[in-house]
This record gives structure tokens, sequence and C-alpha cells, in this order.
């Protein structure tokens, strides 16, 4: 969403993503607490995670 929209509205889309991307690690987190899911996959699925949280992080910064 936030590649196709108009210039003003990038942030406001990349913000809201922050924001699931925080909730699906807190998730993941629960889950190894919680001995849920092959614990191997989950610190994959963190890696990925943190990585794409990153990368929308340096989008946003380099928007303002």
């Amino acid at each position: 969403m936030a590649k196709n929209a108009p210039k003003p509205l990038k942030a406001t889309y990349l913000i809201k993503t922050l924001s699931h991307l925080e909730i699906s690690i807190l998730k993941l987190r629960l889950f190894l607490e919680l001995k849920i899911g092959n614990e191997t996959k989950i610190f994959q699925a963190q890696a990925k995670l943190e990585e794409i949280s990153r990368m929308t992080g340096g989008w946003l910064k380099s928007l303002s």
C-alpha cells in the first residue's frame, strides 16, 4: 500500500505496518514462552520480521 500511495500518505501506512510488525514479534515471543511450535521456525520468523522492521523503519526515516 505504501509503495503506491501518494507521498503524504506513505508515512501513515509505514507507521501502521511497524505497529503490526511489533505485534507479530510479540506473538512469536509468546509462542516461545508457551512452547507452542518449533523453536527453530519461530526464531527464523522473528529474524525475518526484525529485518522487515528495520527496512520499514529506514523507509519511514527517508521520508522525513
